[in-house]
């Protein structure tokens, strides 16, 4: 990147708060977009692709009265925090934000953000936060991995990330941060489907179905596809059993020779398990459809998660970093001080995944889930180790929580990220559990919720857990404990 005519950098006398413009900013923090935060004008200046300490020429992009969004265009000065990425494409690939820093600032700053949103949007003063827990490996930890396919100028198969703000694919031989047991068919599988011929998905030709004149058939327009059959690859592996599942999300069940080349890949790969298809043919950014198909081998893939054993599924719900969701459940088994008598509630529970450990410690525990087919994993997850104590029901948190006819000791919430329905937290306020283990993706929603957990619960932030989950990106998984 070659420096520009300083000439037309802006200069003090002139005003500089203006798109296009091309000014210097010092980044002095990273915000939980992943972004550098600087300022300039004592405005507000988000730039990507900068870290904490460095020096930037800055073309100014988007601006609002009291801040703006900017494009690195050269860097000045390296902050000590800036290292060579360990993928050859980071600056292009969407996939990770931040394989440019190094890791232990990494982590400063994830704690960081939760802190400031404790105290910003929480309002909690000098709040009990860890240091976050470290992730023994940085790279290669993610047991799943799902794709978009896309064709290349040339003709051939592609697979990888969005390029950053694009649709455009990133063409990915090899993922640093993806199990790099996973890195050989992610290479492979491609010249596969371009040897079958198999249409790969196009978003950018859309293909109107056939609607009869002065006839207005409202399901065929939802049902709007773009042109192809295959549209992604995913990859799942079981950290500690090594099987793995190939999964291809599709328009149409008819791919031809499908089954012979399913049979082809268990054939290839010792530890795949299962080859499936996932039909998905609605023009949406939605990845997984509603209904898997099985091809060939099994539907679902055996690991090791907490002394347990659970069966996982293509489409199941399960934490990206094994040993790290291992980590914070220990975490929370030894800040609960768990007796043996205690009666938890797992609202969110999923799968079961921290339900099941959780109910070898206490005398009974329930989940709650909205989606039919988690609790159905979740029941035989149970059954399969033998776990007798845990029950689970079907439904929306809001409307099953005030349907209980028990008194949990301790409540369990693990929410998506934009947090818990207002009426969860009236019936967490109503039902009084001794205690209250919030896990959150989201420090913003999680301070949201505790604040009003505390304000109008009468409960206390007693310690928060912070979890690096997710490694090179600005992602960070916390607990948060309350005790009345």
């Amino acid at each position: 990147m070659s420096l520009p005519n300083l000439n037309t950098i802006s200069n003090c006398g002139v005003d500089r708060w203006q798109q296009g413009e091309l000014v210097e900013v010092l980044i002095s923090d990273l915000a939980d977009t992943g972004e550098g935060v600087g300022k300039l004008d004592n405005r507000v200046v988000f730039v990507p692709d900068t870290v904490t300490g460095d020096r930037a020429l800055v073309r100014l992009v988007r601006v609002k009265p009291e801040y703006a969004h900017g494009k690195l265009h050269n860097l000045l000065e390296l902050s000590p925090h800036r290292i060579r990425p360990s993928c050859i494409v980071a600056d292009k690939c969407g996939g990770c934000q931040w394989q440019h820093i190094d890791y232990q600032h990494q982590l400063e700053a994830k704690h960081n953000q939760v802190i400031q949103a404790l105290g910003r949007i929480g309002k909690f003063s000098d709040p009990t936060v860890a240091p976050v827990l470290e992730a023994l490996s940085p790279l290669t930890y993610r047991n799943k991995a799902t794709y978009p396919l896309g064709i290349s100028a040339t003709g051939h198969v592609q697979a990888g990330y969005y390029r950053k703000g694009t649709h455009q694919i990133v063409n990915l031989n090899q993922c640093p941060v993806q199990d790099e047991r996973l890195n050989p068919l992610l290479a492979e599988v491609k010249e596969d489907i371009q040897r079958r011929g198999w249409q790969v998905y196009n978003e950018q030709q859309i293909q109107q179905p056939q609607v009869k004149k002065k006839v207005l058939n409202k399901k065929a327009s939802q049902k709007t596809t773009a042109v192809g059959k295959v549209r992604h690859l995913s990859l799942r592996i079981g950290r500690r059993t090594g099987e793995m599942l190939l999964t291809l999300v599709v328009t149409d069940w008819n791919l031809p020779e499908v089954k012979e080349q399913a049979l082809e890949w268990l054939n290839r790969y010792p530890q795949l398990v299962g080859v499936s298809l996932n039909y998905n043919p609605n023009n949406t950014n939605v990845i997984f459809g509603e209904e898997t198909r099985t091809i060939a081998g099994l539907s679902y893939l055996t690991e090791k998660f907490a002394a347990l054993q659970f069966q996982l599924r293509p489409d199941t719900f399960f934490q990206v970093y094994t040993e790290q969701a291992e980590a914070l459940l220990e975490v929370i088994i030894e800040k609960l001080e768990l007796q043996g008598n205690e009666v938890l509630l797992d609202a969110y529970c999923g799968i079961g995944t921290f339900t099941l450990p959780l109910a070898k410690h206490v005398k009974q525990a329930i989940g709650l889930e909205i989606h039919a087919a988690s609790i159905e994993q979740a029941r035989l997850n149970a059954e399969i180790n033998g776990i007798t104590n845990a029950n689970f029901q079907v439904g929306a948190v809001e409307k099953l929580l005030p349907q209980l006819d028990i008194q949990p000791d301790i409540v369990l919430i693990d929410p998506p990220r934009k947090g818990c329905d207002r009426a969860v937290l009236n019936t967490l306020i109503e039902m009084q559990p001794r205690h209250i283990v919030y896990v959150s993706c989201k420090p913003a929603t999680l301070a949201r919720d505790l604040n009003i957990l505390c304000t109008q619960g009468g409960y206390q932030l007693t310690y928060v857990q912070p979890a690096d989950f997710f490694p090179q990106t600005s992602h960070v998984e916390s607990a948060a404990f309350l005790k009345l």
